[in-house]
């Protein structure tokens, strides 16, 4: 392979930061805006600590579903009591 290839699938130093930048925006704790630098592996670890919670509580929220939907009656589901359910 040439080098022109290979250097065509690195990313840059400016795009990695613009990711982090992306990143650091979506993260509750530092999506305001800071004048004071944050470092990438602080973001990453946020990042990391973000998704374990935001896939904890789709597991809850799944859970409470399942439990919902296991104590209806399902042959006469009134479908606006299941949106009223799904929106809690």
């Amino acid at each position: 392979m040439s080098s022109r290839g290979s250097r065509a699938s690195r990313i840059t130093e400016d795009e990695i930061n613009d990711l982090v930048l992306k990143l650091q925006a979506l993260l509750p704790n530092f999506n305001q805006k800071r004048t004071e630098r944050v470092p990438a592996s602080k973001i990453l670890k946020e990042t990391c600590s973000y998704i374990r919670k935001l896939h904890g509580e789709v597991e809850d929220l799944s859970e409470r579903l399942s439990q919902i939907l296991d104590s209806m009656d399902t042959s006469g589901v009134d479908v606006e009591t299941l949106r009223s359910f799904l929106q809690r």
